[in-house]
């Protein structure tokens, strides 16, 4: 005879293996190198094999969605933050994807070896779930190239610090705008801006209405004149070509406004234009002598 509480426990044992069968989970992060302070972005893919439609529901206390943030030698990521990922339906046979900044609810901002795993909670659980794999990540300080404290516009005592950082993470180098609350020291953001060629020293400068202005080569035949504010907002970005009389140049006016000299503004719609003309070109057939 099997008593009634073993009864109980196979019953329980049943139901969650089938649960945990259910779904099909996988993580994978944008990159596998960061550098500190930047949007570290997971995407979470869950796969429904119930053979029936599945609710996800989720408050703040609850949530169908978590994930566990770990350091290179075990301990937990402290958490900032607990978002609510709301209600989601994903109906039989199909697949959802959710993708997350784990640096708006973790505390990334400094550099280490890093691993993290998401957990996907069917209807029925609280505490267990389906794990995902575990990816591992990087965070780098960077290489600081630039940095000015300055005051925002509009609000009193409150300042920022502007940054201009670089990162060499594979075979290319990127540069990379930071803004730095000045009373916290925390970034408001961090954002690459995009490959560097720096065989050419970028320039940087800050104008009259608190804005950062980093002018680099992009390409051999490229610059990048961007403009970053105090809220770590990539406020505009323009595209260069070289003048006539060298390298382009940031000049700042007396007034205190800063502009790109020495420099053609590159056309987008006329550099296609320039192309169709080609291609245009290239197929007349070549001329035939007897």
């Amino acid at each position: 005879m099997i008593s009634r509480s073993l009864k109980i426990l196979l019953t329980l044992i049943a139901i969650a293996i089938p649960a945990q069968a259910q779904l099909v989970a996988n993580l994978r992060l944008s990159k596998s190198q960061y550098v500190a302070g930047e949007p570290v972005m997971a995407t979470v893919t869950i796969t429904n094999h119930a053979g029936r439609d599945i609710t996800f529901r989720g408050d703040a206390r609850s949530q169908w969605l978590d994930f566990i943030v770990k350091r290179s030698n075990g301990e937990a990521v402290t958490s900032i933050g607990r978002p609510v990922f709301g209600t989601v339906v994903i109906k039989a046979g199909q697949t959802m994807g959710r993708q997350v900044n784990l640096a708006g609810i973790f505390q990334l901002a400094d550099p280490g070896n890093f691993s993290v795993t998401a957990i996907v909670r069917l209807p029925n659980q609280t505490v267990e779930g389906t794990s995902t794999n575990r990816v591992l990540f990087n965070l780098n300080p960077g290489r600081t190239y630039w940095t000015q404290k300055v005051g925002i516009p509009g609000r009193p005592g409150q300042t920022r610090e502007f940054r201009v950082l670089t990162f060499s993470g594979g075979q290319t180098s990127q540069i990379y705008a930071q803004v730095i609350e000045g009373r916290t020291g925390m970034p408001v953001n961090t954002f690459s801006l995009g490959d560097a060629l720096l065989l050419r020293k970028p320039m940087v400068t800050v104008d009259n209405r608190q804005r950062m202005h980093i002018l680099y080569l992009a390409t051999p035949t490229m610059w990048v004149h961007a403009q970053v504010d105090t809220d770590g907002k990539l406020a505009d970005r323009k595209i260069h070509e070289r003048g006539p009389r060298g390298d382009p140049q940031l000049i700042t006016a007396p007034n205190g406004t800063v502009s790109v000299s020495n420099s053609i503004p590159y056309d987008p719609a006329a550099a296609a234009a320039a192309r169709r003309q080609e291609r245009k070109l290239s197929d007349r057939p070549a001329f035939i002598y007897e």
